[in-house]
């Protein structure tokens, strides 16, 4: 969802196409499934995703070395979430995320289908998680999607344990 013609004029056709991929789809549905009281119902998808766009002038001002906020957490969280149950969709098997963070944003985030590590992710500098662009986004999530696809249809066997 674009809210006005001009905020989809002020996207590019690359930003636009990204808003269609099944991972930005399940970013989308991710991000209003937290909305429990309905407050960005009115809010578009390009608003909503917003916080993941991390220009590099945006970038530049963050320190090398920082603590990441809750809230960016949060979004990581999110991210990997939507990437999960996008391999679930595609695979059929159930996938779980499971992520370790250390305070001062160094740590690790798995996929995990069934016995499998489909997605194995070291974060570091957290507090800087984020794409130039939603097209950048879109290319991010669709890798990792792209990547537990094929260790699950790889390992099937193992994916589908138990």
């Amino acid at each position: 969802m674009v809210d006005t013609v001009a905020e989809q004029e002020a996207l590019s056709a690359e930003d636009l196409a990204a808003l269609e991929t099944p991972f930005m789809k399940e970013l989308i549905k991710q991000w209003r499934a937290q909305d429990t009281h309905g407050t960005w119902e009115g809010k578009s998808d390009v608003k909503l995703l917003h916080p993941y766009i991390l220009t590099a002038e945006a970038r530049r001002a963050l320190p090398i070395m920082g603590d990441p906020d809750p809230e960016t957490l949060w979004r990581i969280e999110l991210f990997f979430n939507a990437v999960g149950l996008t391999i679930e969709r595609t695979t059929g098997v159930m996938v779980t995320p499971m992520m370790k963070m250390s305070h001062e944003g160094f740590g690790r985030q798995v996929l995990i289908a069934g016995r499998l590590i489909a997605v194995n992710k070291q974060l570091r500098d957290a507090h800087r998680f984020g794409f130039p662009t939603l097209a950048k986004l879109a290319e991010g999530g669709t890798k990792f999607v792209e990547e537990g696809v094929g260790m699950v249809e790889k390992f099937k066997e193992v994916a589908t344990w138990g």
